[in-house]
């Protein structure tokens, strides 16, 4: 579990196939590996990922064929900057929101204006993931979580406050750019919920 609070921006420092995965390896900048454990979770671009070797400054983590359909792993690229966050443990502060790293599904960034000095970003998500977006309610993108600000159809706008395009890797996006989009899990139960009553009989 954690909360799309982005701690570190790392480096993609290798990406090697393995018989049909993909073995990721990342650099981290701050974060404190040392303490981490190998078998550990991390989320990297929002993507919870197992850490399965430590070095130094970098970790490894292995890529399924599920996440590299499903997510922006597989086509990241040696130096590419990603977000990243330990998972979180007990008495942490939950600053952001409960954010799983399972991604729903990918988004589109269609454009990237400049509102005062923060930045207002407008994303297209998909169909089947647009009706869990709500004005006010939070959202992940990239692992960072964000403030829906206003909704229209599939497409939702979000505010990128200085700190943010600071500390993570969302002042680098540009129209046309996927994102990974995870939903919140509040209303992803409220959803199941409500459809299994109006199918009681």
């Amino acid at each position: 579990m954690f909360t799309g609070i982005v701690q570190d921006v790392g480096r993609v420092a290798s990406l090697g196939e393995r018989g049909g995965d993909v073995r990721l390896a990342i650099r981290v900048a701050a974060m404190d590996l040392s303490r981490i454990a190998v078998g550990d979770s991390i989320c990297v671009q929002g993507c919870c990922v197992t850490a399965i070797s430590l070095a130094g400054d970098v970790f490894e983590a292995d890529l399924s064929r599920e996440t590299l359909g499903l997510t922006t792993l597989g086509g990241l690229a040696v130096g590419a900057a990603v977000n990243l966050e330990p998972a979180l443990r007990a008495g942490d502060p939950l600053g952001g929101h409960l954010v799983s790293g399972h991604v729903d599904g990918l988004g589109t960034v269609v454009s990237q204006s400049a509102d005062a000095r923060s930045t207002r970003v407008v994303i297209e998500a998909p169909a089947e993931l647009a009706r869990f977006i709500a004005r006010k309610g939070s959202i992940t993108v990239n692992g960072v979580s964000l403030t829906v600000n206003d909704v229209e159809g599939p497409r939702f706008g979000v505010n990128l406050i200085p700190h943010t395009l600071e500390v993570t890797t969302l002042g680098g996006l540009l129209p046309g750019a996927a994102v990974n989009l995870e939903i919140d899990q509040v209303a992803r139960y409220v959803e199941r919920l409500v459809t299994c009553q109006a199918a009681e009989p």
